[in-house]
């Protein structure tokens, strides 16, 4: 049996700015940074005596929300590059004005909403690469904290859906867990728990 345990980040400068998240690097909102650090008291406290990894995604709001459960836990982040938020190229650092007004038209799963972007089946393929290699991690508890896009993208992976228009599933920091059952079969236990984050 393996454990897995997902985390969105939590609240950002970009949620209320109006800008674009992506790959732009934002920091925690000072609310943001509370958030977290009520998730790692909480799921550090619930997970106490168990064993646990810990992989984030690279970018400064992913990492910021990392580190209160990896401080309460006392063990080091792994940061992966494949948990970073769908790559939309030229549009990274603008606004979702400027995004909605220059994104080009996407009739299949290899169309660039941008140039530079990640077409949908590579990021998808991404997220599928690093779910098998999470798959096959020699942990049995394994936590990952990434983004909304991602993760919306990684639950439907997770669960052996082929590739399929994008549909949002996410939750600022949500706290979902997964499971591969004795027979390898994927569940999800719960899904976006915004409990941990609350005061």
């Amino acid at each position: 049996m393996k454990n897995i345990i997902t985390i969105q980040h939590t609240q950002a400068v970009h949620h209320n700015n109006g800008m674009v998240g992506s790959w732009t690097d934002w920091e925690l909102t000072d609310l943001g940074k509370a958030q977290a650090e009520n998730i790692g008291r909480k799921l550090s406290a619930e997970l106490k005596g168990q064993t646990y990894k810990i992989y984030s995604s690279d970018l400064i709001r992913a990492r910021q929300t990392a580190e209160p459960l990896a401080r309460y836990m006392g063990i080091e982040i792994g940061y992966l590059e494949k948990l970073r938020e769908h790559n939309i190229g030229e549009a990274v650092g603008k606004t979702i004005q400027w995004a909605k007004e220059n994104a080009l038209p996407v009739n299949s799963f290899d169309d660039r909403q941008f140039p530079g972007a990640e077409s949908w089946r590579e990021f998808w393929n991404r997220v599928s690469d690093l779910c098998c290699e999470v798959v096959a991690d020699e942990a049995d508890n394994i936590i990952l904290v990434s983004h909304g896009v991602t993760l919306s993208v990684w639950q439907q992976v997770w669960l052996g859906s082929d590739i399929v228009e994008f549909k949002y599933s996410g939750l600022p920091g949500g706290v979902s867990f997964m499971e591969i059952k004795d027979n390898g079969e994927h569940t999800i236990q719960r899904l976006n728990d915004p409990s941990y984050m609350r005061g």
